[in-house]
């Protein structure tokens, strides 16, 4: 069942950025593509579907040959096998892609000419191809413009016209653009402690020690993917990262 809204759904996709578990619910929503990426969202009723009724689904039971894979955080891809369960609740996958699998898709790496069996491949897997060095990441190629990084989690479609050019290359400084307080701040690395963060949150406040500090984030790249972060502790941002520092002044 393909839907535009629905009000007695809980979004997988969702829940896995929050962090939760899955609410009790009509119909549990997700994203799927057929041949490339362009997802729309469908609901299956179960939060452990069998991959035939994610097909069912999605209108596509009747096709034969069609393979089915789940697109994890990471960006990998991993077989729905049509008749045995696939648990939406503890696999990080709000991502499901369709496809007929009597088809190569050509790319280089490197100069190197690879098929591959996928519509669609994702960086982590371009860079065990690539194997770049240290300092190194791999970029795509574009011509008449600037090649681009592409990040692990990223995926790639494949099924855009012309072959895909990748190559590896020395990887320039990197900014993560995150939000302090309602304010946009780029930070130099991933790696962000509680007390980085609270200097972020108030750069103009020296600490005192009437001085307390709260912590809560949402949309981080380290799991769980949103909470609260106590003293002492650290997370891993990325670009979107979500971060609320509160502070008290006690009398």
């Amino acid at each position: 069942m393909t839907i535009e809204n629905s009000i007695d759904c809980d979004d997988v996709g969702e829940a896995i950025r929050e962090g939760r578990a899955l609410n009790p619910a009509r119909a549990f929503r997700i994203r799927f593509a057929q041949d490339n990426l362009n997802f729309r969202y469908i609901e299956v009723a179960d939060p452990v579907p069998l991959g035939r009724q994610i097909l069912t689904a999605a209108g596509l039971d009747a096709l034969p040959g069609i393979s089915l894979f789940a697109v994890l955080e990471s960006g990998e891809f991993e077989d729905v096998r049509l008749d045995e369960p696939f648990d939406l609740r503890g696999r990080g996958a709000e991502r499901f892609v369709a496809f007929q699998t009597d088809r190569d898709y050509k790319l280089t790496v490197n100069g190197d000419q690879v098929r591959w069996g996928k519509p669609m491949i994702s960086g982590s897997v371009l860079r065990q191809l690539a194997q770049p060095s240290d300092g190194e990441a791999v970029f795509l190629v574009v011509d008449g413009g600037q090649d681009r990084e592409i990040d692990l989690g990223e995926v790639i479609d494949l099924t855009v016209p012309g072959v895909e050019r990748f190559i590896t290359a020395p990887r320039g400084p990197r900014t993560i653009q995150i939000i302090v307080n309602g304010r946009e701040i780029e930070v130099a690395q991933s790696h962000q402690t509680f007390d980085a963060l609270v200097a972020l949150a108030y750069p103009n406040t020296p600490p005192a020690p009437n001085m307390t500090y709260s912590i809560t984030y949402r949309r981080a790249a380290s799991k769980p993917h949103s909470g609260e972060l106590g003293q002492g502790g650290a997370i891993e941002v990325k670009n979107g990262t979500l971060i609320n520092v509160a502070c008290t002044v006690q009398s």
